[in-house]
């Protein structure tokens, strides 16, 4: 008998990488986890063991809510001392989504949690479905030299990739690579072996518990920019009811339009207690609001910098905000701060002045 090294829990919330195609009808079903091992006999030869959870009914990934979120966790909080790692299945569509989510929901996270998925069933002769799976779970089962995880945080393994997952954005619906984290280094690369980038993996502190969150508000609009974008489209998102923040997804390094009647609603948001987070549209770089005019003008409305966060990291750190009930000034404060390495902490853009 081999001994066994880690305990692993794998959660199959729905998506892709968990259909078989029934052989009669064609028709995709959920795979029937509790034979794993037998599709799957490559994991025996691993020293750790697979438990597994499946959703019921499982969860298409266009349909995910912060509700499923909070599931995921309580699922992870409820088995935290059991396992060793935890390996999430799930739909690619909104994976990065709840990867971002889960890393604010989980504070001082000390085991690993994978996000997978593929993009054709496990039960396809051309699957990447066997490949991340297993990857995935070594991941999750990976020490080092003394006994601790190799990668304690949220992340993304996908197509050879391992990715931090509030740093990670869908980028292809096709193609089996179809994740990329655009603005920081992958935590690891798989090939004959996985090697990991260790001085990029976040480590928490073993001193203290972990902590995890439920609380989350979705009172988040979005306001994309765009040419000739008119006033009565602004004045309407804008002017949301109860709306608390709102993502002003910005050209290049933070720029809009320095319309006179634009900055002035803006500037009356801000004014109304709505927090008003700058992204740009760009896959690469970062927000500068004191590049050019422009951004200047919005800083000077009240306008906060996004710096480098994806748009997903975005959404999911101000529901996690607004959800904890921080008032405006300290939304503002914690936006411009990385809270689980979620942005780029660039030491003379962290205080900016008008």
């Amino acid at each position: 008998m081999i001994d066994v090294n880690a305990h692993i829990l794998l959660i199959y919330t729905g998506g892709t990488i968990g259909m078989v195609e029934n052989p009669v009808t064609g028709s995709l079903e959920p795979f029937d986890f509790a034979h794993l091992n037998s599709h799957l006999p490559e994991l025996q030869r691993f020293r750790f063991h697979v438990d597994h959870i499946v959703f019921d009914p499982v969860i298409d990934s266009s349909e995910i809510t912060p509700e499923h979120w909070k599931k995921i966790v309580r699922t992870i909080e409820y088995n935290y001392h059991k396992y060793d790692g935890f390996v999430i299945l799930h739909g690619t569509d909104t994976m990065a989504y709840t990867a971002s989510a889960l890393s604010f929901m989980i504070e001082n996270l000390q085991k690993p949690v994978v996000l997978t998925g593929a993009q054709l069933p496990i039960g396809k002769l051309r699957t990447d479905a066997k490949e991340n799976l297993i990857t995935a779970l070594e991941i999750a089962a990976d020490k080092d030299v003394l006994g601790n995880p190799i990668v304690p945080e949220v992340c993304i393994f996908f197509q050879n990739d391992l990715l931090r997952g509030n740093r990670t954005t869908k980028v292809n619906a096709d193609n089996f690579n179809a994740f990329k984290s655009y603005n920081y280094p992958n935590l690891g690369k798989s090939g004959i072996q996985i090697r990991y980038d260790k001085k990029v993996i976040h480590q928490p502190d073993y001193d203290k518990k972990t902590i995890f969150h439920y609380q989350l508000d979705t009172r988040i609009a979005t306001l994309k920019l765009f040419p000739g974008i008119n006033r009565q489209t602004v004045e309407t998102i804008l002017g949301l009811k109860n709306i608390k923040a709102i993502i002003l997804e910005t050209y290049g390094s933070g720029n809009a339009p320095l319309s006179p009647w634009f900055i002035r609603l803006v500037r009356e948001t801000v004014k109304k207690g709505v927090v008003i987070v700058n992204i740009t549209q760009c896959n690469t770089g970062m927000v500068d609001m004191h590049r050019y005019e422009t951004g200047r003008e919005l800083l000077k409305a009240g306008v906060v910098s996004g710096f480098d966060a994806t748009f997903e990291t975005a959404i999911a750190k101000l529901m996690f905000l607004v959800g904890h009930k921080y008032v405006k000034e300290d939304i503002q404060i914690r936006m411009r701060v990385p809270l689980i390495g979620e942005i780029t902490r660039v030491e003379d853009r962290m205080n900016e002045t008008i």
